[in-house]
């Protein structure tokens, strides 16, 4: 199986090296989507062995996601991972992400925090609101399953035939959310994994806080809703 490893990155030249050197022994190709860092994370990627994309501006993390998966798409890819680049992702958790795809039971798996893995650093605040989105913003704004326990994971794995019909428009953080749902209202099977995530001081100072990346996602879903 050709199995693609798709990170969008933006100014993530401390720590994309390690990242990809640490996903490598798991998944052999490893593409890049430079979303117009102006630090060194293209050279730093290219250097750990990944193949870089690189938009020329800021466009968000779900626009480069879909410019990975397109290009995957292209290089004949037939499972293709979602990742961020931060190392947040344990790499330890790619064999059980990917193993339902490889034995035929789903189309697409998401990665989740609460499904019993404990996540190393997660703030309280932050698993808090979490579930709060999911409530909120899943349940009532988009109706998307009760049983979906993380909303907002952003490691995913997809057969190709699923990934080219999965056709997510939203550019930045709201992605996660729209993908949930074209996923939950099509055909596809889908299933949940447990998640194993690294929060560390960095990752979090360098990430919004969950509030400000909730109203964040309900103004581009409610923008998106009049494109």
């Amino acid at each position: 199986m050709n199995v693609i490893a798709v990170l969008p990155a933006y100014e993530e030249a401390p720590r994309i090296e390690s990242v990809i050197r640490g996903i490598l022994p798991y998944i052999p190709i490893v593409l890049v989507i430079d979303d117009g860092s102006k630090d060194e994370t293209s050279v730093k990627a290219q250097a750990a062995g990944a193949l870089v994309l690189r938009h020329r501006v800021n466009r968000g993390q779900g626009a480069a996601l879909k410019t990975g998966t397109l290009a995957a798409l292209s290089m004949g890819a037939d499972i293709i991972v979602h990742m961020d680049s931060d190392g947040q992702h344990d790499p330890s958790n790619l064999p059980n992400l990917l193993a339902p795809i490889l034995n035929g039971q789903a189309d697409i798996v998401f990665g989740s925090r609460f499904l019993g893995i404990a996540s190393e650093g997660m703030p309280k605040t932050r698993r808090l609101l979490l579930h709060l989105a999911r409530k909120f913003i899943n349940g009532y704004l988009l109706g998307i399953p009760r049983d979906i326990t993380d909303s907002q994971s952003g490691l995913r794995a997809f057969r190709a035939v699923a990934a080219k019909d999965i056709d997510f428009r939203q550019d930045r953080m709201a992605h996660c959310s729209e993908i949930l749902r074209l996923v939950t209202r099509s055909p596809w099977r889908w299933k949940e994994v447990p998640t194993k995530i690294r929060y560390t001081k960095e990752t979090l100072a360098k990430s919004q806080t969950s509030a400000d990346r909730v109203l964040e996602i309900l103004w581009q879903l409610f923008m998106g809703a009049f494109r």
